[in-house]
């Protein structure tokens, strides 16, 4: 009997040593920032497009082109046969800016749609006038009518090249990726005139002549004009509005210039 005890006892043990042994649990030690040891919570994360990645980036920089006129006309330092002499056709003044440098500053520390953009460009400015029509300054620099008369097909122009400066506050709305902006901007640009010339086109016995003045027609060196631009992808629109007049004060009529255009190619 004792001998029956003694072979019982020792089967019940060897059978919990052998079901202690299957039944254990094996704890593993997953990775900081994992769930359960299968799921990678940084790759969710990073999981699809992330539109604040990269840096603020404006729109400034690229090669643009418009057309030209003026505003607010005042004549009344002149006789009634002058008025209106500098009257342009708008849609053949043309505005060609080359926008070469652009510095863009983000405002915000987790985001990238809100920044400032500045840069440099140069700004080709021309206005077609009435075809027998170009200036001159009298004896005190006060601008007045060139009445010219070569021939029947003479045109008349005034052109001037500007050295440009933004300062621009951008806002952005990403659509779809990271790649497609909205965006909206608007600001100043200060400008340093470099060139002034009137320039007259004509025939003279069936072969093509040019008549080229440059000088600086007492308008002002410095200009600052409002700006605002606008554009998705490929449309990219953009209006500027003189803030001040194109003549020095007295020495012509009170003409405020501004132009509207779109973007041909982006940098």
């Amino acid at each position: 009997m004792k001998q029956l005890l003694l072979v019982l006892l020792v089967s019940f043990v060897s059978f919990q040593a052998t079901a202690q042994e299957n039944d254990s649990i094996i704890v593993l030690q997953s990775k900081a920032g994992r769930l359960s040891g299968l799921i990678d919570i940084q790759d969710l994360v990073n999981e699809g497009n992330n539109f604040w990645e990269k840096e603020f980036k404006g729109h400034w920089s690229g090669i643009e082109f418009g057309i030209n006129g003026f505003a607010h006309p005042n004549y009344s330092m002149y006789a009634s046969n002058e008025y209106g002499f500098l009257r342009n056709k708008l849609l053949l003044s043309n505005v060609l800016n080359l926008n070469v440098l652009q510095y863009s500053i983000g405002f915000q520390q987790n985001r990238n749609t809100i920044g400032l953009v500045t840069g440099l460009g140069l700004s080709i400015q021309s206005y077609r006038l009435d075809n027998h029509i170009s200036i001159l300054l009298d004896e005190s620099r006060n601008v007045h009518p060139e009445y010219l008369n070569f021939d029947s097909n003479q045109k008349s122009k005034l052109s001037s090249v500007y050295l440009e400066v933004p300062l621009l506050v951008e806002f952005q709305i990403p659509i779809r990726n990271k790649a497609n902006r909205l965006y909206l901007s608007a600001g100043i640009t200060g400008a340093k005139r470099l060139e002034t010339h009137t320039k007259v086109k004509y025939k003279k016995e069936n072969k093509k002549e040019k008549l080229k003045s440059p000088g600086n027609y007492s308008m002002l060196d410095y200009k600052v004009a409002g700006t605002i631009r606008i554009g998705y992808r490929a449309v990219n629109l953009f209006g500027t509005y003189d803030l001040v007049p194109l003549f020095e004060d007295r020495r012509g009529p009170v003409l405020y210039p501004f132009s509207v255009g779109i973007r041909l190619i982006s940098f």
